[in-house]
C-alpha cells in the first residue's frame, strides 16, 4: 500500500481553500493508498516516511519562497517529491517568462524592476505591475498611463519588501475571451476552464481579489493547445512534470499568449471537473513507487 501526502498549506482557524483537496484523499483511499493532507511547514512530518509527496495546495508559499524551496529541496532528497524540487525553484520565480520567450514560447511581454532600478514604467498604454513571486493576484494592480505615481508606490512598497517586479501591458482581450486554463495531469490534458478579467481599473495593489472570477469549462482551441503544449516543452531539462497548468491571454491579435506557467501548487479546479477525480487519482497513484 502507497504512502502519500497531499501537501497544502496551514490556514489557522479558517478553513482550507483547497475545495479539492478531501475529494483527492478520499479518492485515494479508497482505492488502497494510504493518503494524508499535510502542511508543508508542519515540523512533525516525516516526510521519508511517504512514498510520493505531492504539492498541492501550499498557497502561501510567495510569501516565504526562500523557505519553500529550501523545504521542497530537502523533502525531494528523501522521497518523490512530485513535481521535482529542481522545477519548484524554477517556476517560483516568474523570471521564468524570460527563458519561455528565449525558446519561442509566445509569452506576455514582460519586464522585470528589482530593488535600485530606474523606475521604468509605459506612459502610453495601461500595464500591470505583479510581483515576480507571487500568488492569487498577491501585489498586482492594473494601472493607466496617468496613474504613474500611485504605480511607483506600489513598486516602492514592493521593493522596500524585497520583491522584483513584473511589468506587463495590460492584455485588453481578457476584457473580451477572459483567461484559459489549460491543465495537465499524468502527461496529458485533463481539462481547461475560463476566468474573467481579475484586475479592476482603480483596484488597489494590496486589495483583496476574487482570483477566479466567472470561472466556467473551457474547450481549448488547437491554438491554445499548441502554445500550452510548447511552455511545457520548454522547460528546462524536460523534467518528468505530474501536473502542470498553463494560463493564457488573448494578444493584441488574438492569438493564444503564456501569462503564466503554474508547476508548483495549480488550482486544479475538480470542483468544476468532477469527471476529472479519476484520472487525478490514478496519475497519483501510478507515479508513487510501488
Amino acid at each position: 500500500m502507497s504512502r502519500i501526502a497531499l501537501v497544502t498549506y496551514d490556514p489557522g482557524p479558517e478553513p482550507n481553500r483547497d475545495r479539492d483537496l478531501p475529494v483527492l484523499v478520499a479518492a485515494l483511499r479508497a482505492d488502497g493508498a494510504e493518503a494524508d493532507a499535510v502542511s508543508w511547514d508542519d515540523r512533525a512530518v516525516d516526510w521519508g516516511a511517504y512514498d510520493l509527496v505531492v504539492l498541492r495546495s501550499t498557497w502561501d508559499y510567495s510569501w516565504r519562497a526562500a523557505e519553500f524551496v529550501a523545504w521542497a529541496e530537502r523533502c525531494g532528497k528523501v522521497t518523490r517529491l512530485a513535481n521535482p524540487a529542481e522545477v519548484v525553484r524554477w517556476n517560483t520565480d516568474k523570471r521564468y517568462l524570460g527563458e519561455l520567450a528565449e525558446a519561442g514560447v509566445p509569452v506576455v511581454p514582460t519586464r522585470y524592476l528589482a530593488p535600485g532600478d530606474a523606475v521604468d514604467l509605459p506612459d502610453a498604454h495601461e500595464y500591470v505591475i505583479k510581483p515576480t513571486s507571487g500568488a492569487g493576484a498577491r501585489y498586482a494592480a492594473r494601472y493607466a498611463p496617468g496613474e504613474r505615481d500611485s504605480a511607483v508606490r506600489h513598486l516602492a512598497r514592493m521593493h522596500e519588501e524585497g520583491f522584483t517586479a513584473m511589468v506587463q501591458p495590460y492584455m485588453r482581450g481578457i476584457d473580451v475571451a477572459g483567461e484559459r486554463a489549460l491543465q495537465f495531469f499524468g502527461g496529458r490534458l485533463l481539462h481547461a476552464s475560463r476566468k474573467r478579467a481579475v484586475l479592476a481599473p482603480g483596484a488597489a495593489y494590496d486589495a483583496d481579489k476574487v482570483a477566479h472570477p466567472d470561472l466556467e469549462p473551457w474547450t481549448p482551441t488547437p491554438a491554445e493547445l499548441a502554445v500550452a503544449e510548447a511552455a511545457l516543452a520548454a522547460v528546462p531539462d524536460a523534467p518528468e512534470l505530474l501536473y502542470a497548468r498553463v494560463d493564457l491571454v488573448d494578444g493584441e491579435d488574438g492569438e493564444p499568449l503564456v501569462m503564466e506557467l503554474e508547476l508548483v501548487e495549480p488550482n486544479l479546479f475538480l470542483f468544476l471537473h468532477p469527471a476529472s477525480v479519476a484520472a487525478v487519482r490514478d496519475a497519483i497513484l501510478a507515479a508513487a513507487p510501488r
